[in-house]
């Protein structure tokens, strides 16, 4: 897809533009109730069974294509969870804009309505016989200190790592990312950074939610971690292509973001610390990257320059420096395991086990 198809597609979609997904309403309406079904499929065990890691279940091809098919359900529906905050956001911004666009007062908004959908997910309200399973499965939970520590720095170093990644592979192919934000001349400030900020935060919270919670977990007891990430690794890729467009180069830098953030929810066995993880990453490229991938080089007729090979170099050392992190990441949270986990305020949506 090229740059001005590109454009001309997010300026009939100012809420896109924002960094969110504006969807159609009878979509992620009729997903709902299906959510509520799975749910309780899993909770009760009597629609599909979740095969153990080390039990025998685990040998069988059959259990565990059922596990992977589960999982692609399970990040479907939760992603329809995602799909209605972003268009209740979309309506809210368009609405702000609108009657006063000098007061964000959908953010404010949008936070209550985004915290029901996670209440929900996390294990609160009908059916409690779920409320166990659906913890279990989006694990956001607090870690130990020095193991968030870990987890912080380990994503931190391999988001410069994929800045760089995503220049080289733009210059390399010419193919960018979204242009630069449309009617960001005629909004203020401050409402427009915090309507940045908050669709990126719902996005970045929904997708962790639905492909390190919900479908890694699932994975992750069929399989075991490598192929686990991995695979939650592809349903996130596929999940971008339609909006993100399905060339290699995006497709490839989909997956490695999908690894860097399922690994760290391997590791430290929850959601919470690739979250503000993802939420930078989301942010960096709306702010600074993406808006001047459509003046970057393309090597194959201009030439790579210095900074082109500085942006190489910049891939391959902090690629290299995230690596140890992630090492150290893994020792941490093996010596941390004996020690109990503190839950988070709530400790019916929070404090769940292994």
């Amino acid at each position: 897809m090229t740059q001005g198809h590109d454009r001309r597609k997010r300026e009939t979609s100012g809420g896109e533009a924002l960094g969110f997904t504006v969807v159609s309403l009878p979509l992620p309406i009729a997903l709902l109730p299906a959510v509520s079904l799975a749910v309780a499929a899993v909770g009760c065990g009597h629609s599909i069974t979740i095969p153990e890691r080390g039990t025998n279940v685990t040998g069988s091809l059959a259990r565990r294509a059922t596990a992977v098919l589960w999982a692609a359900v399970l990040a479907l529906l939760v992603a329809g969870v995602a799909g209605v905050a972003s268009f209740v956001w979309g309506g809210l911004l368009v609405a702000n804009l609108t009657i006063s666009p000098a007061i964000p007062w959908a953010v404010v908004v949008m936070a209550a309505v985004l915290w029901l959908p996670w209440q929900y997910l996390g294990g609160r309200w009908w059916p409690r016989s779920t409320s166990a399973r659906r913890r279990a499965l989006l694990r956001w939970k607090t870690v130990q200190p020095t193991v968030l520590s870990w987890a912080l720095l380990a994503g931190a170093l391999a988001l410069v790592a994929l800045v760089g990644l995503w220049i080289v592979l733009v210059e390399l192919t010419h193919v960018g990312g979204n242009p630069t934000i449309p009617g960001a001349k005629t909004t203020p400030a401050l409402t427009l950074a915090l309507a940045l900020v908050m669709g990126s935060f719902v996005s970045s919270l929904t997708e962790e939610f639905a492909f390190r919670g919900y479908a890694q977990v699932t994975l992750e007891r069929a399989f075991g971690g490598v192929a686990a990430v991995t695979i939650s690794s592809l349903f996130f890729t596929l999940y971008h292509g339609p909006t993100q467009g399905f060339f290699w180069s995006k497709l490839l830098f989909y997956f490695l973001v999908g690894v860097v953030f399922g690994t760290i929810a391997f590791l430290t066995k929850s959601t919470l610390p690739a979250s503000p993880v993802h939420l930078a990453g989301d942010l960096t490229f709306f702010f600074l990257i993406w808006p001047n991938d459509a003046t970057r080089r393309f090597v194959w007729r201009d030439g790579a320059d210095a900074s082109f090979w500085l942006y190489v170099a910049l891939a391959v050392v902090f690629t290299a420096l995230a690596v140890l992190a992630f090492l150290r990441l893994s020792r941490a949270t093996r010596a941390s395991r004996a020690v109990p986990v503190a839950p988070m305020p709530d400790g019916r949506a929070a404090a769940i086990g292994r």
